[in-house]
């Protein structure tokens, strides 16, 4: 007797049932359609990369979550980003791309971080980046907010807002403040104030060793209220004598004025001054997503401007701007809420049930179907009616055919619709015409 395994997945990687699965793909092809919409190119690197090549970067608590493994004399690494890989594949190929290079990858990626409920190790990102020779105009940046509102409006969604942010006017403040060696681990803070709350921000503010005056200033700044152009002006009026903030402010205003241009409503964007994005490789406009009522699932879209994409594999200066969806985390969260509904239980929209010894009528017409864009199955185990049909029931497949002798004789069918129980005659050479024209 053979042992048996328990079938079991490992902790921290998604699977999902067809239903799901179906949904899944469907929220993945509409963003790819939008990032295809607005010109990105699409490209899909290794999920294997040499350990040398992806870590040239990495340190810290990145490393440390990296898949890492020996085959032979090589020394292999997992991606555990999209943009990591970018970056290798712009430097390796820069002769041969055309620049501002607009690529968009979608696929899945590595970290082998604590699993917990609703965190993956496993999962898909969908990012999109531009990519300039030496210089990027900014309004490269008022686009990709374009992009994400297009996207989210696609999937359905009304209500969210896209946060921006400059981390010049951050850093130039801090500069004034004489905390410029304090300024990455003081936007680290930052960036927490939507999770920890301001107490807790001044606590570990204070843990860095931050003057209490700067404190003040630094908690002042990020809760400047009012509309866009109010909180513009009064960053302005704060006459804060540093290049860095001045650059960063006129940055700032030229995103939004063309953000508006680019037709976002004024309920969907915002300039938020506690957006830092914790990665320190930012160096300009900076964004985050949230879905207005559902603020506890942390931001669904994020991403913002970078000096340097490609630093450690090449002296060319390559700055870009880039946006990442975290597909499968944010998927996880929506059906979670109950946000989406994976009601879908087939992707065949006819099911041919032949009641023949000989499959080959019935073979025929399903390849004429599928030859005219209808999705097309074909029941080909023997079993009665009354099964095929629940079969067909249980799928929610919306069309059955059922094709035997008289049929073939006449050369006349009955389209059935599986969900009000009429039916329909058609001639078979008219079979696809007819399935197009009925309403489910």
């Amino acid at each position: 007797m053979i042992n048996k395994t328990e079938p079991r997945t490992l902790p921290g990687f998604m699977e999902l049932m067809p239903n799901e699965q179906i949904l899944f793909e469907q929220i993945k092809e509409k963003i790819e359609k939008t990032y295809q919409k607005f010109g990105f190119l699409p490209l899909d690197t290794p999920i294997l990369e040499l350990s040398e090549v992806l870590l040239a970067k990495a340190g810290g608590e990145t490393e440390k979550q990296i898949y890492r493994f020996e085959k032979g004399d090589t020394d292999i690494s997992m991606r555990f980003d999209l943009t990591v890989p970018l970056a290798k594949y712009v430097a390796k190929n820069y002769g041969n791309l055309s620049f501002p290079f607009r690529r968009y990858q979608i696929g899945k990626v590595y970290r082998g971080e604590r699993a917990q409920k609703g965190r993956f190790r496993e999962f898909y990102q969908c990012d999109i980046d531009i990519i300039g020779d030496g210089e990027l105009s900014i309004v490269n940046d008022a686009e990709l907010p374009s992009v994400i509102y297009t996207v989210f409006k696609e999937l359905g969604f009304d209500d969210f807002t896209i946060c921006v942010n400059n981390r010049k006017i951050l850093n130039g403040l801090f500069e004034s403040l004489k905390e410029k060696e304090n300024s990455v681990e003081i936007l680290r803070i930052i960036d927490k104030i939507e999770k920890i709350g301001k107490e807790a921000v001044i606590q570990e503010l204070e843990k860095i060793k931050v003057a209490e005056k700067s404190i003040q200033t630094i908690i002042s700044f990020i809760e400047i209220e009012g509309t866009t152009d109010e909180k513009l002006q009064k960053l302005k009026e704060l006459n804060i004598e540093n290049e860095n903030f001045k650059l960063g402010l006129e940055e700032l205003t030229q995103v939004i004025k063309y953000v508006r241009t680019f037709g976002i409503p004024e309920k969907n964007f915002k300039v938020d001054l506690t957006i830092a994005r914790g990665l320190d490789y930012y160096t300009g406009t900076v964004y985050e997503t949230f879905l207005n009522e559902y603020r506890e699932i942390g931001s669904i879209c994020s991403g913002g401007r970078y000096e340097n994409l490609a630093e450690f594999y090449t002296d060319k200066n390559l700055p870009g701007v880039g946006i990442s969806i975290g597909l499968t985390r944010l998927f996880y969260k929506l059906n979670e809420l109950n946000l989406i509904n994976a009601n879908k239980k087939s992707i065949a929209d006819v099911l041919i049930i032949p009641m023949l010894e000989d499959f080959s009528e019935p073979i025929k017409i399903a390849n004429n179907l599928r030859k005219q864009g209808i999705n097309t199955e074909i029941f080909l185990n023997d079993k009665k009616l009354k099964a095929k049909m629940k079969y067909a029931d249980k799928l929610e497949i919306p069309f059955v055919i059922v094709i035997g002798e008289d049929e073939i004789k006449s050369g006349i069918v009955k389209i059935k619709n599986m969900i009000t129980g009429n039916e329909k005659e058609s001639d078979i050479k008219d079979i696809a015409e007819v399935v197009k024209n009925l309403q489910i």
